[in-house]
């Protein structure tokens, strides 16, 4: 090999050694960029606009407000003004008519329909059925489907062993039920993750 050579190839070996920390930290670099854009993303869709009123709400009826965080973002995706083809109204997607049982339940005076298009009312509103469905129901997933189907559905499925098995669901029939559960328990992780500390 000649001189010249040899020189080159440790001009190259060289270049190399420069090069490839420099490489590492440039990926390090975009690693954490994309993290943090994808983190901003994340926030961006899975808002958190009412922390206040869930915390307060949750409190109230002994509830996880990451889990009712993770409700309201899959019945209304945080829009307080929503109101669905069946007629559910606001953040929790409450019906009327189950509106008014609970505001009867909670005793609240001056309760009118409109009252569910106001995020704090709306928000204790849906905290109240959700801790009545978990007393009732005993476990999250029956809860959270009974929120969605009704509780009536709910009873029938416990109550038919292609459905249950001891108490619990162990299939859910209405796929659009089943794919609510899956929804917002995939919420709930990303909330918990996304908004650590958030509530105290």
């Amino acid at each position: 090999m000649s001189a010249a050579r040899a020189k080159r190839k440790k001009k190259i070996r060289l270049n190399l050694r420069r090069f490839i920390p420099a490489l590492a930290l440039a990926l390090a670099a975009v690693g954490i960029v994309g993290y943090f854009v994808n983190r901003a993303l994340e926030k961006k869709t899975y808002t958190l606009a009412y922390a206040e009123q869930i915390q307060a709400s949750a409190g109230e009826f002994g509830l996880d407000p990451y889990l009712v965080a993770s409700v309201i973002f899959v019945e209304s995706s945080g829009r307080v003004d929503v109101v669905s083809p069946k007629g559910a109204v606001g953040l929790m997607q409450i019906m009327p008519d189950t509106g008014e049982w609970i505001a009867g339940k909670l005793a609240l005076e001056g309760y009118t329909e409109e009252s569910l298009a106001v995020a704090a009312d709306n928000i204790r509103l849906g905290c109240w059925y959700l801790r009545y469905l978990l007393d009732r129901y005993g476990n999250e997933e029956s809860a959270l489907a009974a929120y969605n189907a009704g509780p009536g559905n709910v009873d029938n499925w416990l109550t038919d062993e292609r459905y249950a098995k001891d108490g619990k669901l162990t299939d859910i029939p209405f796929e659009e039920t089943a794919h609510y559960v899956v929804r917002v328990q995939s919420a709930y992780e990303i909330y918990t993750e996304l908004y650590e500390g958030e509530f105290d």
